[in-house]
């Protein structure tokens, strides 16, 4: 069907992100599970996302990868979800939804892998530093209750997801304006159906394939 749309995920991965805006969506959906280095690595796969990468979505045929531009993708593919602002209002939405996904998602990859950027460096990489990103992105959130305009949008899917999953695993420090900013997103019913439904499939993988 032209509007048939399927998630290619995997629970254990940023599929998480895409599992929580698909939700806010409220549309229909087919979800097609992929096991590292089997399945995602599978031709058929690849024709879908060259990368071997999750999470990917095809809708009426057409295909998007990368978290960031899928909740883009999903919030003007659904308008009546009102998931992104008017089109004259998505200044700040385009800037932290991105900003989210580029210079903090880099930053906080390069401090996991132990690189460290010189201040020369720092002029060359898109992130500078991952002080200077967290430091923005707290500026971003602090003392608001959605981070693009006054009501909920897919940034809040993204960026609350970056410092979501950051505080839980301790790659975002805990600071008060991350803390109140998430602590809301934590309770609206489309994260916590998602988080439920990827609970549950990781708790049967590791069922299937105890350690």
């Amino acid at each position: 069907m032209a509007d048939d749309l399927i998630f290619y995920t995997n629970p254990m991965s940023r599929g998480q992100i895409v599992r929580w805006m698909l939700e806010e969506v409220g549309a229909p959906y087919e979800t097609r599970l992929l096991d590292y280095g089997t399945t995602m690595k599978a031709p058929d796969y690849l024709a879908v996302n060259p990368m071997g990468k999750v999470p990917a979505v095809v809708h009426g045929g057409r295909v998007v990868t990368e978290c960031a531009a899928i909740c883009a993708y999903l919030a003007d593919a659904f308008p009546d979800a009102g998931l992104a602002p008017a089109s004259g209002e998505r200044a700040e939405y385009y800037r932290w939804l991105f900003f989210a996904a580029g210079p903090v998602e880099q930053a906080i990859t390069a401090k996991h892998f132990g690189i460290e950027p010189d201040v020369d460096q720092q002029r060359m990489a898109g992130f500078g530093s991952l002080d200077a990103a967290l430091g923005a992105l707290e500026g971003a959130v602090a003392g608001r209750a959605f981070v693009a305009g006054d009501r909920f949008s897919a940034a809040d899917v993204y960026v609350g997801s970056q410092i979501d999953w950051g505080l839980q695993f301790g790659t975002i420090p805990s600071r008060p304006a991350f803390e109140s900013y998430v602590a809301p997103l934590r309770e609206r019913a489309a994260y916590k159906r998602a988080k439920g439904i990827d609970n549950a499939l990781i708790a049967e993988m590791q069922a299937a394939n105890p350690a």
